[in-house]
């Protein structure tokens, strides 16, 4: 249930990164059609390019979201995994973790949770570890105490 729940905050999480993704490209789009064309014809042409620039960076975030959301289509949270791996959701002595993307902090039912992706230092020292064994983070012993 738990990790269900943590799968879904993940993924409203990718869902506001495109939407804001999507709104910033649409204001630059109309910042650019409302550009009129002055006897300046430098500031003109500069505030196109700026628009420009806007909609380009914003399209780069848009994708790397979409990419996100496609890491986390591939992810089932209802399977039961028994080792660290995406999908999972590790308890350890630093902390909880659930490996899918990186979102951060996330608080579900009232405790405190760390989406992370399975590219991330912690999780690449946790990979493939099970209950009950430790692995090394930034020079301290993690004690893996659950998976999910």
């Amino acid at each position: 249930m738990i990790k269900s729940n943590l799968h879904a905050a993940c993924l409203a999480y990718v869902q506001e990164r495109i939407d804001a993704c999507q709104a910033a490209i649409q204001a630059a789009q109309e910042s650019a059609n409302s550009e009129t064309k002055s006897s300046a014809g430098d500031k003109y042409e500069t505030g196109r390019a700026m628009a420009q620039n806007e909609r380009d960076r914003n399209a780069v975030q848009l994708q790397q979201a979409r990419q996100l959301l496609g890491e986390l289509q591939r992810i089932n949270p209802e399977l039961p995994c028994d080792a660290v791996r995406p999908g999972a959701l590790v308890r350890t002595s630093m902390g909880v973790f659930y490996l899918g993307i990186s979102a951060g902090k996330l608080t579900v039912e009232g405790q405190d949770y760390f989406a992370v992706s399975a590219a991330a230092p912690v999780a690449v020292a946790l990979a493939g570890k099970r209950a009950g064994e430790e692995a090394v983070f930034n020079g301290r012993k993690i004690r893996v105490e659950a998976v999910e």
